[in-house]
């Protein structure tokens, strides 16, 4: 049922945005899972870091400042920062993993970035 002043469109797209969020208890459960055994923040980031480079789906397209690019990898920064590796051509950009903006849909395993993010707002 499409509600009054409402396109169907727009509403397909709300469904699927909420059907593709995760729970925040789900992101609780990864976080603990990320960061188990580990004594300070330089071990979480490096927890995180492993946890999104073995479970997300590379590579994977989405945009950045309006532009087309592709997320080839991810690497843990000598300052302890995750970043997306994101290629166009022969161009290539570091991009940290907070700010990197998603496609619709997500890749597979995207919901680590997503626990990472959450982490990281907390500390």
């Amino acid at each position: 049922m499409v509600r009054p002043g409402r396109s169907a469109k727009v509403q397909q797209r709300r469904r699927e945005r909420r059907s593709e969020a995760v729970s925040t208890r789900r992101l609780d459960k990864l976080i603990e899972q990320a960061t188990v055994d580990c004594y300070n923040d330089s071990e979480q980031i490096a927890g995180f870091h492993t946890m999104v480079e073995e479970n997300l789906d590379l590579p994977f397209k989405t945009r950045v400042l309006g532009v087309d690019v592709r997320v080839k990898g991810v690497e843990l920064t000598e300052t302890q920062e995750i970043v997306a590796i994101c290629t166009r051509g022969r161009i290539r950009q570091a991009i940290p993993l907070v700010r990197l903006p998603l496609p619709r849909p997500l890749p597979r395993g995207a919901e680590w970035i997503e626990a990472y993010r959450r982490w990281a707002r907390t500390r």
